[in-house]
């Protein structure tokens, strides 16, 4: 722009339809409605201990009355599919009497279920104790593998009564008595399934590492499986791009085998904006929008799939109005609430740098407009990234209008040469003082005391 009108016209016009009112049919394109979390829909995507706890994260973090109930009754039904007498009694007090008579507290049913445990507990320590007698006498396979069968049992009992710690430990202690490589692969995949629920991630990381080790090859799904928990171990751990490369490595080959973790569907959504918060604009192309693979898991999520080509496209206001309708239902998210926020916010600031950067200056009003905030706001959020020398530019607050400030490229090329003779001059004298002492025979060798 630089004061020629005619320039100015056109960088103006070129800003107006790089996500301001959006002129073409894309601006009338439906968004999605930010309509209430469909429980039922959602606990169908998962089974066993995961499917419980994101019930009652939902019941704990919903402020929609309707929405903790419908999610304590299901987790209600839920657990009386089980044996974990102690979670139920957990969720029958935060029902506390809401949901009628048929979800009080049923004493008969944990009686039943605690005998049964007591019971079935003492008959695997009478049959491991068995076996490890035999294997002082007899060292075989046969009993190894008898021993091993048998820790793994304990750890699959005190997982379905909720005891983690104890159930881990028992998975561990398979180890020493595995004889194959499927042995190990079972037990990797057990012991990560205990850490995710305890939140011991680091653990997750390091028999996700094992497991990759074996000498033999994984099938399809085992790879998904390792690929989803590095994922989510990353996510958690807050770094961002390496769970998104796990995510969009996950082959399609996964479907619903992994659901006692996490689904399909949240594949897509935690590497899709995971890889938007982290990914410049080619990568975001080439690993996410031509990765055939990811696609199938973003047509699970149409909404996913949209912002991401609507950010490529540089449609912001329309990725950032899908974001606002998703925002909800993630802050649900067992494993992703504690992320919104921090990704959201990434992702913006890399939509104001990718809007400023092509442009000479840009009228502010404009880029409010297309970022769906105040004038005010924007250049709070842009001096926050100018000071953070993320953009190269000045506001001029009067006319409100950004100037970007590009690098002086003559003296940038005179300093590289400067600095290039400088090593040049450096490496020849090394080089020259090298070859003298050669040439004199002047050798230092160091003496060693033995």
């Amino acid at each position: 722009m630089d004061g020629d009108d005619d320039i100015s016209g056109q960088m103006i016009d070129e800003i107006y339809a790089n996500g301001g009112e959006e002129t073409d049919q894309r601006s009338r394109r439906a968004i999605m409605s930010g309509d209430q979390l469909d429980i039922e829909a959602y606990a169908a995507l998962y089974s066993g201990r995961t499917k419980i706890m994101r019930l009652l994260f939902i019941a704990n973090s919903s402020k929609n009355p309707t929405v903790q109930l419908d999610a304590l009754r299901m987790a209600y039904d839920e657990i009386k599919k089980g044996e974990n007498t102690q979670l139920f009694r957990e969720v029958v007090q935060k029902i506390d009497g809401r949901l009628g008579p048929n979800y009080d507290m049923d004493l008969s049913w944990c009686e039943v279920v605690e005998r049964k445990a007591e019971q079935k507990k003492e008959r695997l320590e009478n049959e491991l104790n068995a076996y490890r007698d035999c294997f002082i006498s007899f060292q075989t396979n046969l009993i190894k593998e008898s021993i091993r069968m048998g820790y793994n049992d304990f750890g699959d009992f005190y997982y379905s009564h909720g005891q983690l710690g104890d159930a881990f430990k028992s998975y561990v202690r398979t180890r020493d008595y595995c004889t194959t490589s499927k042995h190990i692969i079972h037990m990797c995949l057990s012991t990560i399934l205990v850490s995710i629920e305890m939140g011991q991630f680091s653990h997750v990381s390091s028999y996700v590492s094992k497991a990759e080790q074996g000498t033999d090859p994984l099938d399809p799904i085992t790879i998904s499986k390792l690929r989803c928990a590095a994922g989510l171990a990353n996510l958690e751990t807050k770094k961002y791009k390496l769970a998104a490369r796990k995510f969009l490595e996950t082959g399609p080959e996964l479907g619903s085998h992994y659901n006692e973790v996490i689904a399909a569907q949240d594949v897509a959504t935690y590497g899709g904006l995971c890889a938007l918060a982290t990914f410049d604009r080619a990568e975001l192309k080439s690993k996410v929008i031509d990765n055939s693979n990811f696609r199938n898991f973003l047509e699970l999520v149409p909404e996913v799939r949209e912002l991401i080509n609507d950010f490529y496209s540089s449609h912001y206001a329309s990725c950032l109005e899908y974001l606002g309708n998703l925002k909800a239902n993630l802050l649900l998210d067992i494993h992703l609430h504690d992320h919104v926020e921090t990704l959201y916010d990434q992702i913006r600031h890399k939509a104001l740098i990718q809007y400023t950067h092509p442009f000479v200056s840009v009228d502010l009003n404009m880029m409010a407009n297309a970022f769906k905030t105040t004038v005010v706001g924007l250049e709070k959020e842009l001096e926050a990234l100018i000071t953070d020398n993320q953009i190269q530019a000045r506001i001029d607050s009067h006319n409100k209008i950004l100037y970007a400030r590009h690098a002086d490229q003559r003296n940038a090329t005179f300093q590289r040469v400067l600095e290039t003779g400088r090593e040049f001059d450096r490496d020849v004298r090394s080089m020259l003082l090298r070859s003298n002492l050669i040439k004199h025979d002047y050798n230092i060798r160091a003496s060693r005391k033995l």
